[in-house]
């Protein structure tokens, strides 16, 4: 069975102060298109998203990508996690992957699935930075898609997370990406320097 692989595109991007971060290019493509390609790599993608006439949503096209429409996603990352998880197809373990992660590769992708797989007595595997600080993507056993239901309000997966640290295996991906979110021109523009220098 294919693993289920969860893109969460449905955020306002209200930091970017009327640009959309997840359309902004990376070396000619929009960073949702990458996450999408990324993750095509490695399993079944499936993108939350506000609405089906959301800018984001053309950028699904010519994928096989499918998109998950949550219309109350403005309430918050707890509300968009339990109707998205919800929705996906029955499977061993499904995996959840920020879409504003700029740095994130499928070989990242690929890292946490060969993680379960090593360590398959854990119920979470959690992508980390080199350091050790705990980040994304993160793959969650099927076992605690009931858990997903009692989400609410914007404080995201962090209740799970907590509620079963012990049973977390951390992959070390390079560098800082586990963590590198881009959510305000500044930090595009920064982030963009670096990269050229």
């Amino acid at each position: 069975m294919t693993l289920p692989i969860l893109i969460l595109a449905a955020g306002q991007s209200s930091r970017m102060r009327g640009t959309d971060k997840l359309l902004e290019q990376i070396d000619g493509v929009a960073l949702l298109r990458r996450q999408i390609d990324a993750a095509g790599g490695v399993g079944d993608v499936f993108v939350a998203l506000p609405a089906a006439d959301h800018p984001r949503a053309a950028l699904l096209q010519n994928t096989d990508a499918q998109a998950i429409i949550v219309s109350d996603a403005a309430d918050g990352m707890g509300v968009t996690l339990r109707r998205a998880v919800h929705a996906l197809p029955p499977c061993p373990s499904f995996m959840v992957l920020l879409a504003d992660l700029a740095e994130i590769t499928a070989t990242d992708l690929q890292a946490i699935v060969n993680a379960r797989k090593n360590h398959p007595d854990n119920l979470i595997w959690r992508g980390a930075t080199a350091a050790g600080k705990p980040g994304h993507p993160i793959m969650f056993d099927a076992s605690l898609r009931p858990e997903f239901e009692t989400l609410s309000g914007d404080t995201g997966g962090s209740p799970i997370l907590k509620a079963h640290r012990s049973q977390t295996h951390l992959v070390a991906l390079q560098g800082n990406r586990a963590l590198l979110d881009l959510d305000t021109p500044e930090e595009w523009a920064q982030w963009r320097a670096a990269r050229r220098s």
